[in-house]
């Protein structure tokens, strides 16, 4: 099975300008490149679909290029947008870029080889250009009546409008792709299928003023079996940067995956083999309740982003959490994002420490102190998985995990957090 075979099995190709003489280029190792504007401090999961698509490339034997836009991030992409994007400060800006610059790195295999990793910055080309320059040898390629055709301009148009500043990212983008064609011989590059339009007026721009050619492949915009946007939770986007979203979180944003996605996700961003995949599936049918595929896809996934020994740190966590597993040996870095989305209160260091059941009550887990009394009663009281037996019990200060943390539970699965401030 070839390259495109594969992306197309996991689900991957949505769009491309000519496949067969794509295929034909790719039994020899190419150049391609992929776009992030740095649109927030750190990438998401939803980022992840394109970036993972890249290293494929990589594996494959091809040259990726990994683009970080720090001049189209300052401009801003209508595509997907039904207003306009808030412009951000240069210090901002340049802020962001360093940080996903790190971050988009941390993918690809930058080791001596025909093939290792190149990160630019389209500052470095854009910035040297005058206003009258790019306008004359730029912009007179381009025809308005066919950027206005374009799906992300006429959404706009359609919702009520774009500035003339957003309405030039796609020639942005587009003189990108042509100066990665004259450095690097750039001759592919890969996008998001909202980025359809911003591709192919780069290669005819390519074809306008270098005489040459080039390739579009697109990769679909994924969502979830319920309609649901991929990569959102009540809490936000699911970010890759560990102190915007929690290694403990990650890991349970994917292990929390409906199990009419789990297959597909693992397709879309596993790098397991075929066979490893189908054998996942067959076992998810045959025994939904084990959930190996959700495991399989959140300790691929979080070793991948945030290493494997973070990985083994929150899964031992997840497991403590719910009495399998000693919470004192957790850190208490991993034991601070466990326990962050919790129902929780707080006691102070120079006070006397309540009760649980009094703490249960403050957490909201119950709804009264009477509830809670009843729990204790009936046996389904703990303090850091130790069972309870008295009403009147009160954590001491030594109770508290790495002196600030104090795990409530609630029977088998409801967990409350206490934290000494």
């Amino acid at each position: 099975m070839n390259l495109l075979e594969d992306l197309r099995w996991r689900g991957l190709l949505a769009q491309s300008t000519d496949e067969a003489a794509l295929l034909e280029s790719l039994k020899k190792p190419i150049t391609l490149y992929v776009g992030f504007d740095p649109t927030a401090p750190s990438l998401h999961v939803g980022n992840l679909v394109v970036l993972l698509v890249l290293r494929r490339f990589q594996l494959a034997g091809h040259t990726p290029i990994a683009l970080v836009g720090g001049a189209t991030g300052l401009v801003g992409d209508p595509s997907g947008k039904n207003e306009e994007r808030t412009l951000n400060s240069t210090e901002i800006v340049e802020g962001w870029v360093s940080r996903i610059r790190a971050q988009v790195s941390a993918f690809l295999d930058f080791s001596e080889g025909k093939n290792k990793a190149i990160v630019v910055n389209n500052l470095d080309w854009t910035s040297p250009l005058s206003a009258i320059e790019f306008l004359r040898d730029i912009g007179k390629h381009f025809s308005v009546n066919q950027m206005l055709s374009k799906d992300s301009v006429s959404a706009r148009l359609e919702a009520g409008g774009i500035s003339y500043t957003e309405f030039s990212y796609q020639v942005l983008q587009s003189y990108d792709f042509l100066e990665l064609y004259r450095r690097n011989n750039c001759t592919l590059q890969l996008g998001g299928s909202d980025q359809w339009g911003n591709i192919v007026a780069g290669l005819d721009l390519i074809r306008r003023v270098e005489a040459g050619s080039g390739h579009a492949l697109t990769v679909p915009l994924l969502t979830k079996a319920d309609g649901t946007k991929f990569g959102k939770t009540a809490g936000g986007s699911v970010w890759l940067d560990p102190a915007m979203t929690s290694p403990y979180a990650f890991f349970q944003y994917w292990l929390n995956t409906d199990d009419k996605d789990v297959i597909n996700f693992l397709k879309v961003f596993s790098f397991k083999s075929h066979e490893e995949i189908t054998a996942l599936e067959n076992t998810h049918k045959e025994n939904p309740g084990l959930r190996e595929a959700h495991r399989a896809l959140a300790r691929e996934l979080t070793a991948l982003v945030h290493s494997q020994a973070t990985t083994d740190r929150v899964e031992a966590a997840a497991k403590a959490l719910f009495g399998q597993g000693d919470l004192t040996e957790l850190d208490e870095e991993t034991l601070a994002g466990a326990l962050a989305e919790l129902p929780r209160t707080t006691v102070s260091k120079n006070g006397a420490i309540p009760t649980w059941v009094d703490l249960l009550a403050a957490t909201g887990v119950v709804d009264s102190k009477s509830a809670a009394r009843r729990i204790v009663k009936e046996g389904g009281a703990y303090l850091n998985n130790e069972k309870i037996s008295g009403e009147d019990f009160a954590p001491q200060k030594s109770d508290f995990l790495c002196g600030k943390y104090a795990v409530l539970r609630k029977g088998k699965r409801d967990l409350a957090a206490v934290e000494l401030i």
